[in-house]
């Protein structure tokens, strides 16, 4: 069950519904009183087993920092609400990466753009969460919905770890399964 009210620096948003969880935060979608949707991100302290953070939120504006300058594309941070832990962020329409996966609609488009967006991370020495639920094509360009990223190491790079879950490999099917995610037998 997710909040019916959040409030970003004493501004109320009404919580539409629960986006997604991360190792870091719970993201709702949510409405502002003008009837304009966004992204509320809260900030958890829940326990993660293969990942350690110390102060998560001056680590999502830190990544979001290194992020632009890289010229990744991203939802606009739109404000930030310290003593709450709270991020509102542009909202993202449309399907993800891992939706148009599970659903047999993947385009080629998408693959050559995530090289392409390799190239300035790693010569910035840094990786990116490329699982696929991280990423939704906005007519027909990529968009990393997330703000995480990490100093490069090449296990867990694009081509070393995040592309297995970009087709219907083994590990993407085991994760679809895991989570009660039906997937298409109809690839395109």
């Amino acid at each position: 069950m997710h909040p019916d009210m959040l409030t970003i620096n004493c501004v109320p948003y009404r919580v539409l519904r629960l986006l997604g969880k991360g190792k870091g935060g719970y993201s709702y979608l949510a409405e502002g009183d003008e009837g304009r949707l966004y992204t509320i991100k809260q900030i958890h302290h829940e326990p993660c087993d293969y990942y350690q953070f110390g102060d998560k939120l001056a680590s999502e504006l830190r990544d979001y920092e290194r992020l632009c300058s890289v010229g990744v594309p991203m939802p606009r941070l739109l404000a930030v609400d310290h003593e709450k832990e709270r991020l509102l962020k542009e909202y993202i329409k449309g399907d993800t990466i891992y939706d148009l996966v599970r659903t047999g609609r993947m385009e080629a488009r998408y693959l050559e753009q995530m090289h392409a967006l390799c190239v300035p991370l790693y010569a910035a020495g840094l990786n990116i969460d490329y699982f696929p639920t991280n990423f939704i094509p906005v007519e027909g360009k990529l968009i990393y919905v997330d703000y995480e990223c990490n100093d490069y190491m090449e296990q867990w790079d694009f081509a070393h770890w995040g592309v297995k879950y970009w087709y219907l490999s083994k590990e993407f099917l085991t994760y679809a399964k895991e989570h009660g995610h039906d997937v298409s037998e109809t690839l395109p």
